[in-house]
């Protein structure tokens, strides 16, 4: 491998763009190769241009970045492993656990490898301020956890390939609630308990467009989890309840802003002269104005290569614990489960 990084991207979307200006504005690596049969790849300078996976991985090539469909995704990241190079893989990692289990099994077979999934979400600022906050202890034993992440669908909405479940797998949750679900992880590990109730409510699309969630760990905490394609007003908010007070975190500083400004509350208890918990302890709040979540995820990897260091953000563990908590949402709601199974898509 040369001192600068030679890095492929197959499918050239929105975030396949954004991958090309996070590496390209590094010094140790470098955009070489592009693929995609659908997109305009013209314009591009002197980067090779592939409409065929296959070629590009034909290339004397050290990294693939696999943005592609969620149906594409298990087959070229396990062809790039096989082959030799080092993969970030988007989110969702695949269509099912089968798919991604495929993945985690070819990196077992190439330890050597970086692998990494791009649950970018853990490295904002407002995330990783709560985890410090969290791990500090200075606020007592997390108890409980409440996430909703949703949007409008937007236009056209019903017609995107997201909502294919030949080519997705699964609706909002799946796409979106899966950001969730690994954030709720990242704080307080895997759950073992699982109730779902997930459906099709507005959107006619032949996959789900809001999931409700209640899931316990072993340690007996609590996380419920709404992901919607009917929520009107575009919202992320996370709320930590903890033994001395909470935290919340609301907004995401997404490329269209539309989820609002990023911020933090923290609320520590205030106590009476019995040791008991007043009621409404005051807030501070902190806002935030940058987005470096893009450049974060993609500095672990490619320093994780060059110092041949396995990653410790966005694991193969991860995606396939993010995956299988999707899965055990909707084979919770037996009737739910029962339409995956007509369609083939249970993982």
């Amino acid at each position: 491998m040369s001192n600068k990084l030679r890095v492929g991207i197959v499918g050239y979307g929105k975030m396949g763009g954004i991958r090309h200006q996070t590496i390209n504005a590094r010094h140790d690596a470098e955009v070489v190769a592009l693929c995609d049969p659908f997109a305009d790849l013209s314009g591009n300078g002197d980067i090779a241009c592939y409409k065929d996976w296959r070629e590009l991985l034909q290339q004397p090539l050290d990294a693939i970045v696999v943005s592609c469909t969620n149906d594409l995704i298990p087959t070229v990241a396990v062809e790039a492993l096989n082959m030799g190079r080092h993969v970030f893989c988007e989110k969702p990692p695949g269509r099912n656990v089968e798919d991604v289990t495929s993945i985690y099994e070819a990196s077992g077979a190439k330890p050597e490898l970086i692998l990494k999934f791009g649950f970018n979400h853990r490295y904002h600022d407002s995330v990783m301020d709560a985890h410090n906050l969290v791990n500090s202890g200075r606020m007592g034993r997390l108890l409980w956890m409440r996430g909703a992440y949703g949007k409008a669908g937007g236009p056209e909405y019903d017609q995107n390939w997201r909502n294919d479940p030949e080519k997705s797998g699964g609706g909002i949750l799946l796409d979106q609630g899966i950001h969730m679900i690994d954030l709720f992880h990242s704080f307080c590990g895997e759950f073992n308990e699982v109730q779902g109730m997930v459906g099709r409510q507005y959107w006619q699309v032949p996959v789900e467009d809001n999931a409700f969630a209640l899931m316990r760990n072993d340690a007996g905490q609590v996380a419920l989890l709404h992901s919607s394609a009917t929520q009107w007003r575009h919202t992320f908010r996370l709320e930590i309840y903890l033994e001395k007070g909470f935290l919340k975190l609301g907004g995401i500083l997404s490329s269209t802003m539309t989820y609002g400004k990023e911020s933090l509350v923290i609320a520590r208890c205030q106590y009476d002269k019995s040791n008991y918990p007043l009621p409404n302890p005051e807030e501070t709040v902190t806002y935030y104005d940058h987005d470096r979540s893009w450049e974060r995820e993609m500095d672990e990897f490619v320093t994780s290569i060059h110092a041949n260091e396995p990653v410790k953000v966005g694991t193969v563990d991860h995606a396939l614990a993010a995956m299988r908590a999707v899965y055990a949402i909707y084979g919770s709601d037996a009737n739910w489960s029962r339409e995956l199974s007509k369609k083939g898509t249970v993982g």
